[in-house]
């Protein structure tokens, strides 16, 4: 497991950090209003992701690992329904969603490779 500890290598983790960063970004302009609701809600489980890669990998044990995988997996569930809220009520747009939205994607299937190799 040595090698899969340098979380900094693997993709998935350099794929959450571009996730988080666009995300910042699209934020930025949600209403001044949000900023202590939906805004620091959606940045808090967005960063969760590559910070929850990060940690499992600094642990012990592949299980502790992969505990941290399916954290990680869940706060990318946890924004994209925070991201289908913002787009409901009208602080981005599906446009600005469909350029995040696939990264969500591959991040959820390189989680799921990884977690199914370290578990098999």
């Amino acid at each position: 497991m040595g090698e899969i500890r340098r979380y900094r290598d693997l993709i998935v983790w350099q794929t959450a950090m571009d996730l988080a960063k666009q995300v910042y970004v699209l934020s930025k302009n949600f209403p001044a209003n949000e900023r202590f609701g939906l805004t620091q809600q959606l940045r808090r489980s967005i960063v969760s992701g590559p910070s929850n890669i990060a940690e499992g990998s600094g642990r012990g044990t592949t299980g502790d690992y992969v505990r941290f995988l399916h954290i990680a997996r869940g706060s990318l569930f946890e924004a994209r329904t925070q991201l289908d809220l913002a787009e409901q009520l009208g602080f981005t747009t599906e446009t600005d969603l469909q350029r995040i939205l696939p990264l969500c994607n591959e991040i959820e299937r390189m989680l799921n490779a990884l977690i199914t190799k370290l578990t098999h």
